[in-house]
């Protein structure tokens, strides 16, 4: 048997670029330094951790029996993406507002790891619809599903590198720095979110 049989060079490569353009690692340091800047490395390691296994499991779910999923509970694309921004939009008011720094610590860690990182922010409405697409391209055969799931496991062990060692980038910009950085997240957060809206508005409107 070929070696396309067993491994989709093609599909893995489309796959890892589509993936990292779409989760953006280096994107996600940003918001993740503004939700973790002032907790121990150790806590942030483990958020780091915990946010790329939620995003990986997200994905994976979806990529396995996502169509059945979406078409069991009758959920659209678009309906994902008008969830994934208006979950984003409360995140983003809370880290321009600054309410978020008064919730308890134990809350705001899961939070940091299932909300927003995990999800929406990495396995979001684009990130799902992706994988979707790439198992129908896939269409059965064993050398397409394994690239696909290399890639998956690629963009996520990025991720969470990135994450792992912003600490890096703590130790530049200080306590005000963090602050800062925190309301530029909150920006950046706020305007993925209203595109995501927008996103959904269009797809309902032209039945996508």
């Amino acid at each position: 048997m070929a070696i396309a049989d067993y491994f989709d060079a093609t599909l893995f490569m489309e796959a890892t670029i589509t993936l990292v353009v779409i989760m953006d690692p280096p994107g996600t340091v940003p918001v993740f330094l503004s939700l973790t800047g002032r907790k121990s490395p150790a806590v942030r390691a483990r958020a780091a951790r915990q946010a790329v296994l939620v995003s990986l499991l997200v994905i994976s779910l979806f990529a396995i029996a996502g169509q059945a999923i979406l078409a069991y509970l009758h959920i659209g694309i678009p309906a994902l993406q008008g969830a994934g921004g208006l979950l984003l939009l409360l995140i983003a008011l809370d880290l321009l507002t600054g309410k978020g720094s008064t919730d308890p610590e134990v809350a705001e860690d899961v939070n940091v790891a299932l909300v927003p990182l995990g999800t929406p922010l990495l396995a979001g409405p684009g990130a799902i619809a992706a994988t979707i697409v790439f198992v129908r391209q896939a269409e059965g055969q064993l050398g397409a599903y394994v690239a696909l799931g290399l890639a998956i496991v690629t963009v996520h062990f990025v991720l969470w590198m990135c994450m792992r060692y912003s600490g890096v980038v703590i130790k530049l910009i200080r306590e005000s720095g963090i602050t800062l950085l925190a309301k530029v997240a909150g920006l950046l957060l706020a305007a993925i979110a209203v595109e995501l809206v927008a996103d959904s508005v269009k797809g309902f409107i032209t039945g996508g």
